[in-house]
């Protein structure tokens, strides 16, 4: 065999390596249900914050810990604890994108993505 051949083997077997290393970070949105049944797995839920339930943070007791209650598009809900600091203007967000997973009945949340709307919608319609 030829150097060219064995490292073009040596270089097809790097790269099926590296995509099989990816994707157990590759996930998609599932509903807090799905995600029950994936307990322990790494999953994306799109949920919003139920304002009904107190949000709980204390930034002068511990920064670094928030729960709140979010419910998904089909109803279903779950306490999250998101270990980091509050996210700027949480409580006006539509939607909460959230990439962590399940330990029991609390979604364990590693990160947070604010989906706001949008603050040109209003000042548009008042323009025309």
């Amino acid at each position: 065999m030829k150097k060219t051949h064995v490292l073009g083997l040596v270089f097809i077997a790097a790269s099926i390596a590296a995509l099989l290393t990816l994707m157990d970070d590759i996930s998609t949105y599932d509903s807090v249900e799905s995600a029950r049944r994936k307990e322990g797995k790494f999953v994306h839920l799109i949920a919003k914050l139920d304002t009904t339930k107190p949000v709980i943070y204390d930034p002068l007791k511990d920064p670094n810990y928030l729960s709140f209650i979010a419910v998904d598009s089909l109803g279903s809900s779950t306490e999250v604890v998101y270990r980091n600091a509050k996210p700027t203007d949480f409580e006006k967000s539509q939607r909460v994108v959230m990439k962590g997973s399940m330990k029991g009945e609390v979604f364990e949340c590693k990160e947070i993505i604010l989906k706001c709307p949008s603050k040109y919608t209003d000042e548009k319609v008042a323009k025309l």
